[in-house]
């Protein structure tokens, strides 16, 4: 699908499709915003030479799985980053990568499937941000999808809380399940959010032709856009953290409860083994045991051993160990 949004000379703007193009060659003080979504890589190359884009800039948009990234060419600035598609508070996403090739006069957005942010910033305000200038629009789009990442990095935040709540109550192997597998998503997290706000800190330290710190409004975009990565970032860490905390808590209490069965079954078994050497002493079949003809050796035996179990529980109490 192929989608423009065209701003004239004189504030007006229109949408419609690539004979939009036309009429933005014929208008030098004219903007457009080109949005291509899943059509052919061949049909993508071909529009993107025609606006003179560099060919290494449009392998790297091509390339499956870029990492992040942003470089300046000649004639545009190439931003890759990585959109979502999908999100949930469980943390299941589906991210998509997004190209952005911003120049003075146009942006052209490449994704292969839906694009949350980029469908409602070209319904609502890509206008308004159009007449601003192309780069604009794509730090708005970065802005607006780093939104819908906090938006249900939040609503877990209330996942983890009742989490941690039911792990305290009544620790089970199917929650640490569930918390090491928020972990692992965690992780995949962080190492985006780690990208993008690479990319976002060169954007502040260098001054890219296309979008430029000398722009108040631009540097205050770019600010704005860093903000929300750093947070995304330092949120995602927070979790995992607190992941981490909750699994070793969980580790120490299943070892804490392992070592009461194994103290327990010890003193048992440290009660019994005198008992049973007593037993096995006259369980031997020799005939010259005196105490065999002694008519109360049976009950002397049994009360000699019943003291032995009554004083070693008794010790044992003392010392706390049961």
């Amino acid at each position: 699908m192929l989608r423009t949004l065209l701003v004239s000379a004189d504030g007006l703007s229109q949408t419609g499709g690539e004979e939009l193009i036309a009429r933005w060659e014929q208008d030098p003080e004219s903007y457009i915003w080109i949005d291509l979504q899943g059509e052919a890589m061949a049909r993508e190359r071909t529009l993107l030479e025609e606006f003179g884009c560099h060919p290494m800039a449009i392998n790297d948009a091509h390339r499956e799985r870029h990492p992040p990234k942003i470089e300046e060419f000649e004639t545009h600035t190439l931003i890759i980053y990585r959109g979502i598609s999908s999100f949930d508070a469980e943390l299941n996403y589906q991210p998509q990568q997004i190209s952005f090739f911003v120049s003075d006069r146009y942006l052209i957005s490449l994704h292969p499937g839906l694009a949350l942010s980029i469908d409602r910033l070209y319904e609502n305000e890509g206008k308004a941000l159009l007449r601003i200038s192309p780069e604009h629009v794509a730090l708005k789009i970065m802005y607006i999808s780093a939104g819908f990442y906090l938006d249900s990095l939040l609503e877990f935040e209330t996942q983890l809380s009742d989490l941690e709540d039911e792990l305290q109550a009544a620790g089970t192997d199917k929650l640490m399940r569930r918390i090491i597998s928020f972990r692992s998503r965690l992780v995949k997290m962080r190492r985006v959010f780690n990208y993008h706000q690479g990319i976002t800190r060169e954007l502040i330290a260098y001054d890219y032709r296309h979008l430029s710190r000398e722009n108040a409004e631009t540097l205050h975009a770019i600010n704005d856009v860093f903000e929300r990565f750093e947070r995304l970032y330092s949120l995602t860490q927070m979790y995992y953290d607190i992941c981490g905390d909750l699994v070793d808590g969980y580790l120490s209490i299943s070892s804490h409860q392992l070592n009461n069965t194994m103290r327990i079954l010890t003193v048992i078994t440290a009660i019994f083994v005198p008992l049973t050497f007593i037993v096995g002493i006259y369980g031997m079949n020799f005939e010259n045991m005196p105490e065999l003809g002694f008519k109360y050796a049976y009950f002397v035996v049994l009360a000699f051993m019943l003291g032995i179990g009554i004083g070693l529980t008794w010790i044992f109490r003392r010392k706390g160990w049961i």
